[in-house]
């Protein structure tokens, strides 16, 4: 089977990153030694950086250490949001009178007893705040 230019020109960006295998740098290899135009451009682009790029050192635990950092990160929003939320819809509860099937009283209950249910409010509202303060800052560090 005769290989055309077209999947040479494919495969030479695979090439000059160093991700081709062997057998297809075999084949483009093979290919520039009978087309010296297309040995020349291949020389140029490797000459302007499209060499390879030399692999990193990553750690192996790279990727089971990022998931468990995700993990935790998700749990703790979780648990900001439902303490947040727990916190401040317990604080914000009320007291209705009614006289003769009309209303004709309505108090939240922090305006009466301040110190027992603002500080969950305050501690709710914090943790709120705090909850989409880390959200909003993991959105943007997201590529």
């Amino acid at each position: 089977m005769k290989v055309t230019r077209d999947v040479i020109l494919d495969l030479i960006p695979l090439v000059l990153a160093g991700e081709a295998s062997a057998d297809s740098r075999a084949l483009v290899d093979e290919h520039l030694a009978g087309d010296p135009e297309l040995a020349e451009r291949v020389r140029l682009l490797g000459a302007e950086g499209f060499a390879p790029i030399p692999a990193t050192d990553l750690p192996p635990d790279l990727e089971l250490k990022s998931l468990r950092r995700t993990r935790r990160l998700i749990g703790l929003l979780r648990w900001l949001f439902g303490l947040g939320v727990a916190l401040t819809a317990v604080s914000l509860g009320m007291r209705i009178e009614f006289e003769q099937g009309r209303m004709t009283a309505f108090h939240f209950l922090v305006a009466e007893h301040p110190l027992g249910f603002g500080i969950p409010l305050a501690a709710g509202l914090g943790l709120l705040a705090a909850y989409y303060t880390l959200r909003r800052r993991l959105r943007a560090a997201a590529p």
